[in-house]
Parts: C-alpha cells; sequence; structure tokens
C-alpha cells in the first residue's frame, strides 16, 4: 500500500517531481530551482544552516518523564515538575536538559492553528497530562506490588512483563506516553511548523535571505528543521534517519518505523523523509508552492501513523483479551487509548480540521471505557470493532490492514 505522491498536473509547468523522489537533481521549468539534495543536508556558506536542537531537548525531556511514571519512588510534584520543567532546576538526569529553558508542557496543545485562539481547550489538555500523573501517583502507586483485579489497581502479567494498572485496567505510562505523540509532536509538526499561517510571515525575511539574529538560517528555514525535529531529532544520522527508524525514540519516530513495517504500509517512512527534504530545498528557492504541497503530504502521511496505530492497538488488544491475556490486552488498548486521544492533533491535507475533533476524541474514549463499571476489564470485542471501523473510515485504509 506504499504511496507515492505527486504534484498535481496543473503545476507540472511549474515544477516537475515528485515528493517521492531521492535524487539531487536540480527542479526547473518556468518557476524557481528547487535543489533537492539526497540528504537532509543544507548549507549556507559552507555551514549547516539546519537546527532543531530544541525540538530534540523535548524528546529527551519527554522520555525521562515516561521513564519517571515506572518510578514509584517519586511524587506528583517531581513528575509534573519535569512536565513544566523551569531553566535550570535539577529535574533530569542529564545536566543539559536541566540547563534547558525549555519544557514539554509549553508545547504541548501550543499550535497556532489549533490553539492560539483556544485558550480554554488547551487548558483541559494539558490538565489531562498532569490528571494522568496524579492517577499513576495516587492510585496505581500505593498498590505497585499488590494484584490488580476488577476496580482494583495493581499489577497483572503481561507474558515475560509486569504491567501496573489502574482499577479500571489502564497503563497511564502508556496512556501519557502515546497521547504527547499528539499533544507535542503532531500538534507542533502539522499545525505549527508547517502551517502556512506561521510560514508566510517570514516569506519577506526569506526571500532576502535575512538571518536570524547570530544564525545561519532564514527563520522559515527554522520553522521548517523544527518540524523535522520533532519526527526525527533522535536518529542516529540526523541527515538520513531512515537506517534506524523506530529505534530512536520512544514517540513520532518510532511508530513511524512500526507502520513502515507492517508491509501494508512500506516506503510511508521514506514518502515522510522525502517531503520534509523537498519541502525544506523548496524554501531555500523560495517556491512557497512546492513546500505547502509537501506540507499537505506530511499532514496525510503523519495522520495515518496515527489512525494507523490506533486501529492497531484496539484490535491486538481484543485478540488478547479473547484470549484471556488480561495483561496484554490491557497494555495494548491503553496505547490504543493515548492513539485515540492523539487524533485531534491530526489533519486533514487541504483543511483547517482535524480527522476528528477533540469531542469526538472525547465520545470514543468515553465507549472505549463504558462498556461497565470497570473500564477496560468489561469492554467487549463489539466496541473495539466499532472504534476501529469509525477509525478506519476517516483514512485511506482498512481495519484488516491496520490491524495486523
Amino acid at each position: 500500500m506504499r504511496k507515492c505522491f505527486f504534484i498535481p498536473m496543473a503545476l507540472i509547468a511549474t515544477v516537475a517531481i515528485s515528493s517521492c523522489s531521492s535524487d539531487d537533481d536540480t527542479i526547473a521549468d518556468q518557476g524557481p530551482q528547487i535543489d533537492n539534495p539526497v540528504t537532509f543536508v543544507f548549507e549556507r556558506n559552507g555551514e549547516s544552516s539546519v537546527n532543531f536542537s530544541g525540538q530534540t531537548t523535548r524528546v529527551l525531556m519527554a522520555e525521562e518523564i515516561i521513564d519517571a511514571l515506572k518510578d514509584n519512588s517519586l511524587d506528583a510534584d517531581t513528575i509534573n515538575a519535569m512536565f513544566a520543567h523551569v531553566e535550570g532546576a535539577d529535574d533530569f538526569s542529564d545536566l543539559e536538559l536541566n540547563a534547558s529553558d525549555k519544557s514539554v508542557r509549553s508545547k504541548t496543545a501550543a499550535s497556532n492553528d489549533f490553539f492560539s485562539n483556544n485558550a480554554t481547550d488547551q487548558a483541559l489538555i494539558r490538565a489531562d497530562f498532569e490528571g494522568w500523573i496524579q492517577t499513576q501517583v495516587d492510585e496505581v502507586y500505593p498498590r505497585w506490588g499488590e494484584l490488580a483485579s476488577a476496580g482494583v489497581a495493581g499489577q497483572i502479567a503481561d507474558g515475560a512483563s509486569t504491567r501496573y494498572i489502574t482499577g479500571k485496567g489502564l497503563e497511564m505510562n502508556q496512556v501519557f506516553n502515546k497521547s504527547l505523540i499528539g499533544g507535542l509532536m503532531v500538534d507542533q509538526i502539522l499545525n505549527n511548523y508547517i502551517s502556512s499561517n506561521v510560514l508566510d510571515n517570514f516569506e519577506a525575511a526569506n526571500d532576502s535571505e535575512t538571518l536570524v539574529d547570530g544564525k545561519n538560517y532564514t527563520d522559515m528555514e527554522h520553522d521548517w528543521d523544527e518540524a523535522y525535529g520533532y519526527a526525527f531529532g533522535t536518529a542516529q544520522d540526523l541527515a538520513d534517519p531512515r537506517p534506524t527508524i523506530g529505534d530512536d525514540d520512544s514517540f513520532l519516530n518510532k511508530y513511524i518505523g512500526r507502520v513502515e513495517g507492517d508491509e501494508d504500509f512500506a516506503g510511508i517512512a521514506d514518502d515522510i523523509y522525502q517531503a520534509y527534504k523537498l519541502g525544506r530545498a523548496a524554501i531555500v528557492a523560495k517556491d512557497y508552492t512546492v513546500r505547502n504541497q509537501q506540507a499537505e503530504i506530511l499532514r496525510e502521511l503523519i495522520s495515518e501513523v496515527i489512525g494507523v496505530r490506533a486501529v492497531y492497538y484496539l484490535q491486538q488488544g481484543k485478540a488478547a483479551l479473547e484470549q484471556d491475556d488480561l495483561g496484554g490486552g490491557f497494555h495494548d488498548l491503553s496505547e490504543g487509548y493515548g492513539f485515540i486521544y492523539s487524533l485531534q492533533f491530526t489533519r486533514q491535507p487541504n483543511s483547517e480540521a482535524p480527522y476528528f475533533t477533540k469531542a469526538e476524541v472525547d465520545a470514543m474514549l468515553a465507549d472505549l471505557m463504558d462498556d461497565g463499571e470497570n473500564g477496560l476489564w468489561d469492554v467487549t470485542s463489539e466496541t473495539l470493532d466499532a472504534l476501529s471501523n469509525t477509525i478506519a473510515a476517516e483514512f485511506d485504509f482498512t481495519v484488516a490492514q491496520a490491524g495486523n
């Protein structure tokens, strides 16, 4: 089911290339020349013009936060301080993270397009993350060494692993982790850094190649690079993350890799990479039509990653529960909960709308948890199939393709 996205025929007179190209050919016709490099390497005056260190920092902070959610010696204030880090605070094991003025909370539900005029939903979403931390500390930590049962928090076996769940079967560290993929990485990429509403503010400065003070990049170049950083900022090879895709962090990078590993979606990682690369090259060439086309490709494909994994975990959880594997089922469905939550941050291409609104997401999560008073302990296969079908219907894949 590999997709290759081509520029509409009406624009071929200006630009002749697809986003799936990995060539370094110069793209030229009647419009600007676009030098599309083989890898994500862009230089000015012999030095790199690429910088996404802030995104790498936040991903590394997020890694420590999800590790902290599995440390039952910690309290809620400590973990919340990590989430809302203040420059110089001793919140992390990495001294560079402690010295940073960045935080995860400040960029959660913080995109220009979805939240600049929506402080109400922003506050509700950030409160969700803080609430999940509190639930882990108040409900799960006190029963860390006790067996879970319906309505009672504790530990439950999942093969050779031990899961720690609430009385409703939710594994809160997984809920937090997977929800943050949408609330931080996807929202910032799709609805902020590649947004025309953001990038067009810098068109004149980019046209004149006016650099950010003390830096080797324009504002527009930097914003696009920051979008790249949320997907690939922890890669072993930052210029070409494809060889290790899925192995470099626990967030969007990981699940691009997981979807890539499904033969129904093979090629999606390269398509995402090529769109990032060509979009950046178009910015250098001052071709904002091609830039915008690549942004729409990224919206479709990155949103698809979220949709695929939501359905995947619902179906995997269903299969586990049907085999009476409660630990495995609750683990998968907790991941599915987070991916469903992340759907509200996706973005339909050529649209101002997500694939699912916050209200629709809230309703799906309520459906997941309300088959009985004990949440996932009571969820039915019929509910999991209905949710899977609802999600798949909004995307270009089937439940069977995503669910195996």
